[in-house]
Parts: C-alpha cells; sequence; structure tokens
C-alpha cells in the first residue's frame, strides 16, 4: 500500500526531529561534561601579614671555639650542640640577633698587627662549617663590627661574609657592608652596626653614624643598630658618662652614641664589647641594652664570674618601634653544656642594679626575673 506523499513527508520530518533531538542532547552533555571538567586556579596574590607587635631577640657575643693557633680549643661536637638548651628561647622570635665575636674562616694566618699588640693577643677563627651552626639555631641578622673581625686580615672578613651569604643570615658592620635591609612578615627592618676599629663602621663618628641611620629610617619601619663599645672587663660594668678607652684605644661614648642614634630614627640599641652586662635604658620609648655580655664563648674567653652571665633579651615592640615590654632571660656558661638557662636570674638582677644605679630617672622597670616593663605602666 503507497502512502500519500504528506504522510511521507511527516514520517521524514518526525525522524529527523528525533535524530536532532538526541543529537542536540549529546551536544549539551559534552559541554556540561566541559563546564565540569577541573581548571587550575587563578593564583590569588597574598596580601603580607602585618604584625602589629614585634618580638625580636637579642644576646651578645657569639665565639664559638678557635681553631687558632690549633684545633685543641674547638668543640668536639663541631659546635652543632652549643644551643641546644636555648634554642626554643632564639627561635621563637620574629628576628633574632647576636654579635660574631671572631672570623668564620678556614686556614690562614693571622693580620701581623694583632701579633705586634701591646696586650695579648686573641684571635678567633671559627671554622665554615659554624655558620650552618648559626642559621640552625635561628639567627637572623649578625653583627661583624667588632675588634676581631680582623684577626685575619681581609681573608678572614671575605671568608666571614661568604659564609653568612651562604647561611642565608643578614650582617652589618664593616665599612664595604655598613648596611642590610631587609622584610619579614611584611616589616621593612634595617640593620646597621658600628664599631672602633679597623674596617668597621666607625662608632666614634657620632654625627655620621646619625646619618646613616637617618637614611635607613627613610625606607624602613624599623631600624636596629648594633655597637661594639666600651672598655672590657668586671671592672667595666657601668656605663660612663664620657668617652671610653681601653688599652690606649678609644671606645666611644656609648650614652652619647646611643642618644644621637635613636634622635636619628633607630628604634632598638644593642650593645655588646665589654665582656660583661650592663644597664638597659629607655630613651624616646626605645629600648637601649649598652652592653649583652659574653653568650656563647666557647673557651679562651674567660666565664669566671660575672663574665659568665648574660641576657638572652626578648623585646617587644610596636610597627613604630616604640618599646611595649620584654624579657631578660638570664642565662648562664659552663664548658660541659656551654649555654643555658639559669634559674637563679642572676643576669636580670645584675642589670637591674646597673640600670638603677647608672640611670635612676629610667622608665624601665625591671623585675628581679627580668620582666621588663615601662615604669608608668606598674
Amino acid at each position: 500500500m503507497i502512502r500519500s506523499p504528506k504522510t511521507f513527508v511527516a514520517f521524514i520530518s518526525l525522524l529527523c526531529c528525533l535524530f536532532g533531538c538526541d543529537s542536540d542532547q549529546q551536544q549539551e552533555r559534552k559541554s556540561d561534561k566541559k563546564i565540569t571538567q577541573p581548571t587550575q586556579p587563578t593564583p590569588a596574590t597574598k596580601k603580607p601579614i602585618i604584625s602589629d607587635v614585634i618580638t625580636i631577640a637579642a644576646v651578645g657575643d657569639i665565639m664559638l671555639g678557635t681553631s687558632y693557633p690549633n684545633n685543641s680549643t674547638l668543640p668536639p661536637d663541631g659546635a652543632v650542640n652549643s644551643f641546644q638548651y636555648v634554642r626554643k628561647h632564639l627561635q621563637n622570635a620574629d628576628l633574632t640577633f647576636g654579635n660574631l665575636e671572631g672570623t668564620l674562616l678556614d686556614g690562614g694566618q693571622p693580620a701581623a698587627y694583632k701579633l705586634h699588640l701591646k696586650s695579648k693577643a686573641y684571635l678567633f677563627r671559627m671554622p665554615t662549617s659554624y655558620g650552618s651552626v648559626l642559621k640552625d639555631a635561628g639567627f637572623d641578622i649578625i653583627s661583624i663590627a667588632n675588634n676581631h673581625i680582623g684577626d685575619f686580615g681581609e681573608k678572614g672578613r671575605e671568608s666571614t661574609v661568604k659564609t653568612l651569604d651562604n647561611s642565608g643570615i643578614r650582617y652589618a658592620g664593616l665599612l664595604e657592608y655598613p648596611t642590610t635591609e631587609f622584610t619579614i612578615k611584611g616589616v621593612k627592618y634595617g640593620f646597621c652596626a658600628f664599631a672602633p676599629n679597623s674596617n668597621t663602621v666607625p662608632l666614634l663618628d657620632i654625627k655620621g653614624a646619625g646619618q646613616i641611620i637617618a637614611n635607613l629610617k627613610q625606607r624602613c619601619d624599623v631600624v636596629i643598630v648594633s655597637f661594639h663599645g666600651g672598655a672590657e672587663g668586671v671592672q667595666f660594668e657601668h656605663v660612663a658618662k664620657a668617652s671610653e678607652s681601653y688599652f690606649g684605644e678609644r671606645r666611644g661614648d656609648l650614652r652619647a652614641f646611643a642618644h644621637n642614634a635613636i634622635d636619628s630614627g633607630a628604634d632598638v640599641i644593642l650593645g655588646h664589647g665589654p665582656h660583661v652586662s650592663r644597664a638597659m635604658e629607655i630613651y624616646k620609648n626605645r629600648l637601649i641594652a649598652y652592653s649583652l655580655g659574653n653568650f656563647c664563648t666557647y673557651r679562651s674567653v674567660s666565664i669566671a664570674g660575672v663574665t659568665g652571665i648574660a641576657p638572652l633579651l626578648k623585646v617587644n615592640i610596636n610597627r613604630k618601634g616604640e618599646f611595649l615590654s620584654g624579657n631578660i632571660i638570664s642565662v648562664k656558661q659552663s664548658r660541659e653544656k656551654r649555654v643555658e638557662p639559669d634559674t637563679a636570674h642572676r643576669a636580670a638582677k645584675r642589670i637591674k642594679m646597673l640600670s638603677a644605679t647608672d640611670f635612676p630617672d629610667n622608665s624601665l622597670d625591671i623585675s628581679p626575673t627580668g620582666v621588663l616593663s615601662k615604669a608608668d605602666q606598674n
């Protein structure tokens, strides 16, 4: 039976419609599949974490053992355990500072002038492997402005900065490297260091130091200043009211230097050099630690009596650099443990006494256990 043309056309149209719809549905499913495929996320721009309170840990002289004249004055463990009892305190800070009392150098001969000093020559040469020991302990910035950075001449200085570079530790204090700038957690820091010794940024040029600090402050949120100065030894615990000297060498007017540094823009002043702890002072709402003493000095440096106790200073500041609070963690040295917390709080008690004597109008209050606060807050 032959169907009418209209019926045939209708039948064909129905088939096209059915297959066309199915094709459209398949295409739609393909489109859906493309949409649901995972795509690479657009990298988000992370905003820096801005710290409202900045914690700085600071210690004095670090000399982990010397290979001069031979290896008998090096620790048997390669210095890796030097900070094991205080490591958590060093690492629990936004920024950790120390003074490297010597060079990082393998081999090399002493600077000739050191061998002709009127006083006994102390020559400190630490193996370059000790750079990683400092980094692992938590040190971020190191002062190399002191009287021992030149113990092994230019070779010693070059090896020291190269080792610190390789270890990822920032430094300052040589004429070639007077300052360093860096950012941590959204805070821009400037660091500079001064000493009265050859090839270091001069401590005695107070005006010049002030200009360096002022320039840093223009570019940075917080400026930290280190100085190596003052006479050495147990008879020089007090901060003089005039310029100090030692064996005929001018060691700086530390009160004038520190106050001018803050007037110029410094926010925290960290002193070392006398091998004993000295007073602390609040000046224009900024903290000055006049000497942080001997922190970890393995042999070759006396640690008898007050030379063997020191502060591990923790200071809290705001983003303007203003002092908020702090803590002196008293430490002591021994041949066996190197450096460890002192539960008798001797360094804190000593600094409390020295601060009250040397700066009677000081607004810094120090508790017998080392808690630091502004006197007007108590």
